[in-house]
């Protein structure tokens, strides 16, 4: 059997590696009937600090191709993506393309696969946030509707799937493979000390002054979608709030996504940010990185879907910055870490000054047990042999 993976941008790549691994791990094991093993990495996700570093940290192999598609639009990423991968698709003749997530890349090879009539697993699919809006919620409702086996992380994805009438024997319930990551690396992650990570990452010119936080004396942010970031009364308003207040008696490590720093430029606040003592900016973290500071932080505030999933198993209380989230099993009325503020500053200050008295609450959804990697190649390679 010939398996093609696809990944297009980081949020992939946590979640390709240890498909990458279980899959070495039962060739290893067979003498016949391996099963062989394409990567392809669009492309989508162009910057070798958050890209490349993202490989080598979570030892994912070099991918077999990558498309080198980069940046652009939506229409643009999609539309190079699809045209590049049809090629490949005629060259290589894969049995299966697996897709992962949501992003650009995840819809493009699946339209592209299925009108070869190649067959496609989504792995990660049933996620709904019900907004219309978000260009990832596009990706999710195409992807799934087209998809031949739909893997899920939870219950609700699995529900989801079958209100919307897709057939049962498509459905399989799996569990969360970022957890394995999660897993896999957890012990990695608590031998490095918060001194190396704030020593490592430091923006430019940053005013920091040197005073390391101990853990549980944090807080961590990251932004980086456009709802949040790109629009100035909408960012604005929020970084103030953390200038004016949220940091007169708190550390908050910001690892700075992109979109983020040249906000800040345009609206002029970034020389403020920097000098503030209390806000330690960073560039953009590796994996190990992030996952050290989730672990010690006393309060995540994020915009990331994976990071709500994080918190959910690690306990850290989490503001998440949206208004809808489409992994409703992180939230505190499911038993997870995860509040929902959207960007009202309002709200987000009473749950910020709420949130700091809360206890870390680890919780442990069903199959979120660092073993779905197995349960994904073993859906595949049985796919149709029970109907």
């Amino acid at each position: 059997m010939k398996i093609l993976s696809v990944v297009g941008a980081r949020p992939n790549f946590m979640k390709i590696a240890p498909f990458c691994r279980v899959i070495s791990t039962y060739n290893q094991k067979m003498i016949q009937g391996q099963v062989e093993h394409l990567l392809v990495h669009t492309g989508q996700h162009y910057d070798i600090r958050m890209s490349e570093a993202f490989f080598r940290d979570l030892d994912i192999p070099d991918p077999d191709m990558n498309l080198e598609i980069g940046s652009g639009s939506h229409a643009e990423q999609v539309g190079n993506t699809m045209i590049a991968f049809e090629k490949l698709l005629i060259e290589r003749q894969p049995d299966w393309v697996v897709v992962v997530g949501d992003v650009n890349a995840t819809l493009a090879c699946s339209v592209t696969a299925k009108k070869l009539n190649i067959k496609v697993c989504h792995l990660e699919a049933g996620l709904r946030s019900g907004d219309m809006t978000m260009p990832e919620e596009i990706n999710r409702l195409v992807t799934d509707r087209l998809s031949d086996l739909l893997l899920t992380p939870d219950l609700l994805s699995s529900k989801n799937l079958l209100l919307e009438g897709v057939p049962q024997e498509k459905v399989r319930f799996v569990g969360n493979i970022m957890i394995d990551t999660l897993e896999s690396n957890r012990h990695k992650a608590e031998l490095i000390t918060l001194e190396e990570i704030i020593s490592r990452n430091m923006a430019t010119d940053s005013h920091f002054n040197g005073s390391f936080p101990s853990d549980d004396r944090y807080a961590v942010l990251t932004l980086h979608r456009p709802a949040n970031v790109d629009s100035r009364e909408v960012f604005e308003p929020l970084i103030r709030f953390l200038l004016d207040e949220g940091t007169n008696d708190n550390t908050l490590i910001w690892p700075i996504h992109p979109r983020a720093l040249k906000q800040l430029e345009i609206i002029g606040l970034l020389e403020e940010v920097k000098e503030n003592k209390n806000i330690i900016l960073l560039e953009p973290v590796g994996y190990h990185d992030m996952l050290r500071l989730n672990m010690g932080a006393r309060i995540m505030l994020t915009d990331s879907g994976g990071l709500q999933e994080e918190c959910c198993v690690l306990g850290t209380p989490c503001l998440t910055l949206r208004w809808n989230t489409e992994r409703f099993v992180t939230l505190r009325e499911n038993g997870g870490a995860s509040v929902l503020v959207g960007n009202n500053i309002n709200r987000i200050r009473n749950e910020f000054y709420n949130t700091l008295s809360f206890p870390r609450n680890p919780m442990r959804p069903e199959l979120w047990d660092g073993k779905t990697a197995e349960r994904c190649l073993d859906a595949i390679l049985n796919f149709g042999i029970e109907l």
